[in-house]
């Protein structure tokens, strides 16, 4: 027959608080989301449901409490989710401008295509009809009298 070993009432308890004070600060070591529920606060602090109502209810409700004040989200978490937004407006409004900018450089590319080849058939069709003088390029004076 194994003997079980004695449970720590104020390891617990510290460890229900330390849960409890990460939550809230929005800093949690196992919890993914963050979120301030109960169940949050048992997955934090690594003790199970039984144990964590059974003897320690009144520091949950103290933990439900405070969030409740807080507003059900940690101030840091909340910090996080408003600058995530701000940074996908901006990355919207980025990308919404690099779009407008490739359809405008494309249109550019097009334009200066165009242009190109209807300079190069102007310059053969003048080769060809042979009529045409060349001028001597003009010279500009550099000093003024």
């Amino acid at each position: 027959m194994t003997s079980r070993r004695p449970r720590d009432l104020e390891a617990e308890r510290a460890a229900l608080r330390a849960a409890a004070d990460r939550l809230l600060a929005g800093t949690p070591l196992r919890s993914a989301s963050g979120k301030l529920t109960a169940s949050e606060l048992m997955h934090e602090s690594g003790l199970r449901r039984d144990v964590a109502y059974g003897d320690h209810k009144e520091l949950i409700e103290e933990f439900q409490a405070r969030a409740k004040a807080q507003h059900c989200t940690p101030a840091a978490m909340q910090e996080l989710a408003e600058q995530n937004a701000q940074l996908k407006d901006r990355l919207d409004n980025a990308t919404k401008a690099l779009a407008h900018e490739r359809k405008t450089s494309a249109a550019l590319r097009r334009i200066i295509a165009e242009l190109d080849l209807e300079l190069h058939h102007a310059q053969e069709h003048l080769e060809q009809s042979g009529n045409v003088t060349r001028l001597p390029a003009s010279r500009r004076s550099t000093s003024r009298g």
